[in-house]
């Protein structure tokens, strides 16, 4: 365990100094309300941890929503340089590869939908597969989930899933390169089979938003936002095949780890040289969950149109913007005033990109990217907005952060209670089972409010507009 020595470098940001074997100092983004304790907290340790991994670069960061995960904090982020050393771990991804979040804009206001909302609500639970099980949008065959894996979202919009502009306003188009569907095990191909196209469960969900506030009109002019209007967001990920590809390749880093010489503080830190053979199948692996998640993501927008489609009337909704937040990507930053190619894994927080960057879809060069930021069920979410000059490699938080356990949450209410309580604000809610929406319930995050606060005051981004929930589908 690596000691921590917390210094406070301003009011939203803390300096983990280095001692041990620790290769750069670890830094905190957070107010003192938000800062987990350095007693009884393990998240901080393992920020601490992560900084001694071989070939880190700048330092081992934690975003504002920073909890205890595996190996790696959620809501950690961390850089490698590729060519010294630089190594590639699947606990700075999780196992839910590819997970994020999708935000689909109506033309509604939310008068246009307040006596259908109930009936919308019936259609989006019955149209969007819930649960650890199977159930799919789109069931595959072997052929198309192999080519699901080599191209994602743009293979599924290819076959009549969604529209060009899909892909323009998705990360990486919707495709990130390099997927090897070679490399994914049976086991994880089987699971993926039957499951495209499905919301899962834990803290995934559908909510059905309306903005409240607009906190940056000339910004959220040019993302199509405005009062009163109905959006959709979609949390969800790689599902099955997600999870057993990163169960399958941690096995064979702890095993691959020693012939390289690499001791870490925590085997769930298992990690191997970012160019070795087992670094580049992680990659080839991760990729293709990626694409997996990209188009599950894509089918469940699908759903979301039909829904409103029957619903309302039209299903004519336009997506903002779809971005990963468990992900290692290779990217190009400066270090030391040089341009150098480096592994950033970013396990819980998601990419902020700034105005000007070559990766932003061309009609938000000059905006910046949108951060989606997701709270808790019946708590507020936020569009916020990529700034020049930000740290953390162009990071940002991926939503409020859990402070109890989901074991604990279960303790404190009853899934009757939850709903009457989320009803009596006018909520909607459609869930699979008492015991997934009590694990999620509100009280068991931090505060969203808070949390993108301090995001802005960090400088890692800015926000935009907030919206607030009008009806959830939860696994």
């Amino acid at each position: 365990m690596a000691e921590i020595v917390l210094v406070q470098e301003s009011p939203v940001r803390w300096r983990i100094e280095r001692t041990g074997a620790m290769r750069v100092p670890g830094v905190v983004f957070a107010s003192e309300a938000l800062l987990p304790g350095v007693a009884g907290d393990r998240s901080l340790e393992q920020v601490a941890n992560v900084a001694t991994l071989p070939g880190i670069v700048g330092a081992s960061y934690a975003m504002p929503d920073v909890h205890w995960g595996y190996g790696f904090p959620i809501g950690g982020v961390a850089a490698t340089d590729v060519e010294d050393g630089g190594v590639i771990s699947p606990g700075g991804v999780g196992f839910d590869i590819s997970c994020g979040v999708r935000l689909l804009v109506s033309p509604y206001r939310r008068s246009d939908i307040a006596d259908a909302l109930p009936g919308l609500m019936d259609e989006l639970d019955r149209l969007v597969p819930t649960g650890m099980g199977p159930g799919a949008v789109w069931d595959l065959d072997d052929r198309q989930l192999r080519r699901v894996l080599a191209e994602g979202a743009a293979y599924a919009v290819r076959e009549g899933h969604g529209t060009q502009r899909d892909l323009e306003r998705c990360e990486d188009g919707g495709v990130l390169a390099g997927a090897d569907a070679g490399v994914v095990s049976d086991r994880a191909l089987a699971r993926g089979l039957h499951q495209l196209g499905s919301l899962g469960s834990g803290n995934h969900f559908l909510e059905l938003q309306a903005i409240d506030r607009i906190l940056d009109r000339p910004v959220a002019d040019r993302f199509g936002l405005s009062e009163g209007q109905v959006c959709v967001m979609i949390h969800s990920g790689s599902r099955g095949l997600g999870h057993q590809i990163c169960t399958d390749q941690v096995k064979r880093m702890e095993s691959a780890m020693t012939s390289y010489g690499i001791e870490v503080p925590d085997r769930q830190l298992a990690c191997v040289p970012v160019r070795s053979p087992e670094g580049r199948a992680y990659l080839a692996a991760m990729a293709a969950a990626a694409n997996y998640g990209r188009a599950n993501r894509q089918l469940l927008g699908q759903a979301v149109r039909s829904a409103f489609e029957r619903a309302v009337g039209a299903g004519e909704l336009e997506l903002l913007y779809d971005v990963s937040h468990n992900l290692a990507k290779l990217e190009t930053h400066r270090i030391d005033g040089e341009p150098r190619q480096l592994c950033v894994h970013r396990k819980g927080a998601t990419r902020s990109l700034p105005p000007g960057h070559g990766d932003l879809p061309p009609d938000l060069v000059d905006v910046g990217q949108p951060v989606l930021v997701p709270g808790s069920m019946g708590t507020a979410s936020y569009v916020l907005v990529g700034v020049a000059g930000a740290d953390a490699f162009h990071s940002c938080c991926h939503g409020a952060g859990r402070t109890m356990s989901r074991t604990a949450a279960r303790k404190q209410t009853s899934g009757k209670a939850l709903r009457r309580e989320l009803a009596s604000v006018g909520i909607e809610v459609r869930a699979a089972s008492n015991r997934g929406l009590t694990e999620e319930a509100p009280f068991s995050y931090k505060d969203v409010d808070a949390v993108v606060e301090t995001v802005e005051r960090a400088g890692l981004a800015r926000r935009v507009a907030r919206l607030v929930p009008l009806g959830v589908v939860k696994g």
